[in-house]
């Protein structure tokens, strides 16, 4: 029989099992949250560690199956494939609160996955997925520090906070902000919110904060009950007199090394002090050093002085208040940047900030071009896209070009968010808008140099956005009791460091967050402290990005498509598509417009590159969507010529008979001594009968009078409807039935 724990969270009855599915992973947990959301989550380490690596081989992947949903997969293919980028990004949410949580110098592979087995469309199960990841590592035997969990926070229209609000409630309250964490501390904070107040977003993470210790304290109990024994795994730790050797022969030139300004002059100090060099030190008393510094499949050394490098950079910042690149802790690097860099694309900026450069572009398209997402939550089609790339040579590196990582994807998706509540309602700019940024160099910041390269290239394709977005991380350095934070951290202060918080936003407030730490949690005030900095920054850059270009471009780039907007009945929607989507592709050709795009409300969206032919297009679908009134007066084009008159198209789709009685004032023999195919003529409408037939006259037109009260009437056989044929006289068949 499975243990459980049951507690409430947000509002819905969450329940915790253990001991009933995957009972030969290590560890393994189910949620039931709500309603409808079931996430499984199984956890498996090898047996013995890897061998020859210097870094936890931790894997997590949060799997989406479209039965979950009630859903088939959408395509050709209905097996699911790669993950989906909200996949990837619930993958990636549940590794980075987890991974700095397990013992320093543990190697053996740890996989987790979680699986969502149902759930409810509209409330998204990425952190059920991180409270059962935490759970089955809670009642596992692998070593884990600390239980931890994760809540979603969102608002409702009064400022209220809401513990994981449905999609509805998170869009409509403009706050959507994931935080994980232990009950002693925050691990990391990801989400973006509609420039919320730096206040707003510490209540956010408060108020995330007490239900995740509740969450907490409910695995703790499963754990007490179900748990396992953690077993005995080993745990790399470097040779003791080898330790001491190292650090008191290169002491001085980790020092000398780590106070060198420019980047490659450094890297270039520090790959100077390899075995090679260290073995030449050697005296004749340290052979058994020398025995570990000669086996290439020990790598204690290169440890040794990366932990020498992390505690030089404590000492400076801490105690000597010196970065490694002179700045101080509140500084800024210098910052220069530029639009419009290239001609051909529809707006484009470059930003560079110290030794990160970021090359932005922004493309812009119909409505038909937005993303759409086919996944188990009710995500709308995505008609902002941001993407991130970061090519090798950006850090000087070789390597294969791949295809984008879970990096890419998390840097990508954060930069979007930072931008979304800036960007024009679709209303008022219907246009699909889809921006690269490609990373050029990297030394720290590189995503949220993205973000600022992303609103000048915004700006200058004249995407009419409320303002600029600027984004800047934030560093933490802790030494004993002390610490300090610091400002536009650079790559080697992400690295040796204990934090890295990103913040973007407006001069109003934040638009995203994404804050990872490598320490066991960080109390609210140090994130307070942090939040001041970063607003200041912010605010700083904003000012430089508004010298380079101070509001968006009124013209659109002349290499950008035009829109037309119009709104027609939704009961003509069908005679604009046509059968077979027959009339629509008729209007394109003819009008010589790229694409045109209905919505089921009615909105058309005519997508051009030139006025003249959007307007063209834009006059044929009023045309056909305007209805033909009885009396009102048309020019159309004569398209065939029978004995009893002549059929006339008086719109797109829509044509009426000419009786040849009504051609001309006085009395007709031939139709063709009139008109013929081909002629344009000025017709009248007199008469749309029940079955939708339109009679015309041209005669009225031309100032004779038309038979009695405009209705044609004569001997000939029926008028035909609009594009018909005359009906055959009707044959009695014997027994008196119609034939």
């Amino acid at each position: 029989m499975p243990e459980s724990v049951t507690l409430e969270v947000g509002g819905r009855t969450m329940v915790i099992e253990t001991g009933e599915l995957a009972k030969q992973a290590n560890g393994s947990a189910l949620i039931r949250y709500g309603d409808q959301n079931v996430v499984l989550c199984a956890v498996t380490a090898s047996a013995k560690p890897r061998e020859g690596i210097d870094f936890f081989p931790l894997t997590c992947d949060f799997e989406e199956k479209m039965y979950a949903a009630g859903k088939i997969p959408g395509g050709y293919l209905k097996r699911e494939g790669r993950p989906s980028e909200h996949g990837t990004l619930s993958s990636r949410q549940i590794d980075r609160p987890i991974r700095p949580l397990f013992p320093d110098g543990f190697r053996n592979d740890v996989q987790i996955i979680a699986t969502v087995l149902s759930i409810d469309p509209e409330l998204d199960a990425d952190v059920i997925g991180v409270c059962a990841a935490g759970a089955a590592l809670a009642v596992s035997d692998i070593p884990f520090e600390k239980s931890v969990a994760a809540v979603r926070v969102g608002r409702d229209e009064k400022g209220k906070y809401i513990c994981n609000p449905t999609l509805p409630q998170y869009e409509a309250g403009g706050m959507d902000i994931v935080v994980a964490g232990t009950a002693d501390g925050v691990m990391m904070v990801e989400g973006g919110a509609h420039e919320c107040s730096e206040e707003d977003f510490l209540g956010a993470v408060e108020f995330a904060h007490g239900e995740i210790k509740k969450i907490v304290a409910a695995i703790d109990k499963l754990a007490k009950k179900a748990g396992k024994d953690k077993r005995d795994f080993p745990v790399q730790k470097v040779h003791a007199d080898l330790e001491k050797w190292v650090r008191k022969t290169f002491a001085k030139d980790v020092a000398k090394a780590m106070r060198i300004v420019e980047k490659q002059a450094r890297e270039e100090a520090f790959a100077e002090l390899k075995r090679d060099a260290a073995i030449e030190r050697c005296g004749k008393k340290d052979d058994a050093i020398r025995a570990l510094l000669e086996d290439p499949s020990n790598k204690d050394f290169e440890k040794i002085i990366k932990a020498m490098e992390e505690d030089e950079l404590r000492t400076m910042v801490v105690e000597e208040g010196m970065r490694p690149d002179g700045r101080r802790p509140d500084e800024i690097r210098p910052i220069w940047s530029k639009v419009h860099y290239v001609p051909r694309v529809h707006g484009s900026g470059v930003f560079t900030r110290g030794q990160t450069q970021a090359f932005t572009a922004a493309t812009l398209g119909s409505t038909s071009d937005a993303q759409r997402l086919d996944g188990i939550v009710a995500l709308e089609d995505k008609r902002y896209m941001h993407y991130y790339n970061f090519p090798p040579y950006s850090t000087g590196e070789t390597r294969p070009m791949r295809a984008p990582g879970r990096r890419e994807i998390g840097h990508g998706h954060l930069a979007e968010r930072a931008l979304v509540p800036v960007l024009p309602k679709k209303e008022d700019f219907p246009y699909t808008i889809r921006v690269i940024s490609e990373v050029l160099e990297s030394n720290g910041s590189s995503s949220m140099a993205s973000v600022c390269g992303s609103s000048l290239a915004l700006m200058d394709a004249g995407v009419p956005i409320k303002e600029h977005v600027a984004g800047v991380a934030m560093g933490l350095v802790i030494k004993d009791r002390s610490y300090a934070i610091l400002t536009d951290i650079q790559g080697l202060e992400d690295a040796l460091g204990e934090m890295d918080f990103k913040v973007a936003g407006t001069t109003k407030g934040i638009t995203a967050v994404q804050m990872d730490i490598k320490v066991t949690g960080i109390t609210i005030d140090i994130m307070r402290e942090a939040m001041e900095e970063a607003r200041k920054s912010r605010l700083f850059i904003i000012g430089k990005l508004k010298e380079t270009i101070a509001q968006p471009r009124t013209e659109l780039s002349k290499y950008a498509p035009r829109m037309i907007v119009i709104q027609i009945p939704v009961d003509k929607i069908k005679d604009v598509i046509g059968p077979g989507g027959k009339m629509i592709n008729k209007i394109i050709d003819e009008s010589g417009v790229e694409k045109i795009d209905i919505d089921d409300d009615g909105k058309v969206y005519i997508t051009s590159l030139d006025g003249e032919s959007g307007e063209k297009a834009k006059a044929t679908i009023v045309a056909l969507t305007k209805p033909i009134l009885v009396g009102e007066t048309y020019t159309g084009k004569v398209t065939r010529v029978i004995a009893i008159g002549a059929f006339v198209q008086i719109a797109p789709g829509k044509e009426g008979l000419v009786h040849i009685s009504q051609l001309a004032p006085t009395r007709t023999e031939k139709v063709e001594d009139v008109v013929n195919v081909g002629d344009e003529i000025t017709v009248k409408v007199m008469e749309i009968d029940g079955q939708g037939r339109i009679n015309l006259s041209r005669k009225a037109v031309l100032g004779g009078a038309p038979a009695g009260n405009g209705v044609i009437h004569d001997d000939h056989p029926e008028p035909a409807s609009g594009g018909g044929l005359p009906r055959r006289p009707r044959r009695r068949r014997p027994g008196g039935r119609d034939d």
